[in-house]
């Protein structure tokens, strides 16, 4: 009878008759993803990967689970790399991954997706969060490389555009290893800086060279910035999740420039436009008011008293004029009407025939007798004649 084993002893055989087959190293397995399990403590991943028949367990190491670019899924499909090896405690045996590509789509592009998708669930990129940009900076700071040329390309445009503001540089890594850490503490001295508007920008690259701005750590510390941010990363094509967690996405640094500040030509002309109005405005005020001077001058001369005193004199004078022409005018016609009237009495007067030689006799009472049968005998009367009067007594009467 053959010597029994422990199950170690046949544990451990399996185990290295695996090790020692290389048709069991570096494997790539296409397959879907499920059963999958993030054990948070340690980093390690646990899950499946299976076809329509058959079903291989995994384990991938945190050494190898932080270089993943992307978040494994349940569902995804996805090649899986590593060599397969046996749990000697448990006598299972399972894949040791290395790497997980997903199968069809770029493990960047991947990354990309779930990592936009979560961050706009949470709320990160939501417009009613979106600060406003200052409408004239005084002080506009720059996260970008030193040495690139994205810098030069912003001072530029500052010095032809807008030279009043003051650019202040905050240098950081925008590439590379070290970009995230450097690009976020750059972000956090920016907030400290007494700045207007900050630019995160960087030149063009491949979406490797970019990809520091796509970390979940760059844009929350753009949220957590005091300063409105705008970026201008990449080309116009290239859309980061920086771009979506600012304030304000500009396709190019140069364009981050341009929106983050007025064009001084445009603001001369405004102003110009301003000092013409307020000049017109101003220049109507004046005549307005000075119209309204004289208005009230001439209404002061007017109801001044030593005009009512001039008005009333040529008044006064007017109405001795009018009086003194009424008063000769009335004289004159009464005079008119007086020698009329005289010349009418002087025909109508019976002592006027006197002056052709007739003679007037009148009683003692002064009663003209114009009939013999009137004169009282033997009394005096009175014989008035042209150049006098006689007394007479009469004698004798002879009727006609």
């Amino acid at each position: 009878m053959q010597q029994a084993l422990t199950v170690t002893q046949v544990n451990r055989y399996i185990k290295n008759m695996f090790l020692t087959d290389q048709r069991l190293n570096g494997l790539s397995i296409h397959g879907e993803i499920s059963n999958f399990v993030n054990h948070v403590r340690s980093g390690h991943f646990y899950f499946t990967i299976k076809d329509e028949t058959s079903a291989l367990k995994c384990v991938m190491f945190r050494s190898n689970a932080i270089r993943l670019r992307f978040m494994p899924e349940n569902g995804m499909r996805a090649v899986v790399q590593g060599d397969i090896q046996v749990f000697e405690r448990d006598g299972i045996y399972q894949l040791y991954c290395t790497d997980i590509q997903p199968d069809g789509v770029g493990a960047l592009y991947l990354a990309y997706e779930q990592t936009k998708q979560r961050l706009e669930k949470e709320g990160l990129f939501a417009k009613e969060n979106k600060r406003p940009l200052p409408r004239y900076p005084q002080r506009i700071g720059v996260v970008t490389s030193k040495t690139g040329a994205a810098l030069q390309d912003i001072l530029h445009v500052l010095r032809r555009r807008y030279p009043v503001a003051e650019a202040v540089l905050i240098p950081a890594l925008v590439q590379g290893a070290e970009a995230v850490p450097s690009v976020c503490a750059a972000l956090r001295t920016a907030g400290n800086a007494r700045l207007d508007v900050l630019l995160l920008v960087r030149g063009g690259g491949s979406l490797e060279d970019l990809w520091c701005f796509n970390d979940e750590r760059v844009a929350r510390a753009i949220r957590a910035c005091p300063v409105p941010v705008v970026t201008g990363v990449g080309h116009e094509i290239d859309f980061t999740i920086a771009d979506f967690a600012a304030d304000l996405r500009a396709p190019t640094p140069t364009a981050a420039a341009e929106l983050a500040t007025p064009d001084a030509q445009v603001l001369q002309s405004q102003l110009q436009g301003v000092r013409e109005y307020l000049q017109n405005t101003m220049r109507s005020e004046i005549d307005y008011r000075l119209r309204s001077l004289a208005d009230l001058e001439n209404r002061l001369h007017l109801l001044s008293p030593r005009q009512m005193l001039l008005q009333g004199e040529e008044r006064l004078s007017g109405l001795h004029k009018r009086l003194h022409l009424a008063g000769t005018a009335s004289y004159t016609n009464a005079r008119q009407r007086y020698t009329s009237t005289l010349d009418k009495l002087e025909t109508l007067n019976p002592l006027s025939v006197l002056k052709r030689g007739y003679a007037a006799v009148f009683d003692q009472a002064d009663h003209l007798i114009s009939t013999v049968s009137r004169l009282p005998m033997n009394q005096p009367i009175q014989i008035r004649m042209q150049d006098g009067t006689a007394t007479a007594k009469v004698t004798e009467i002879y009727p006609k």
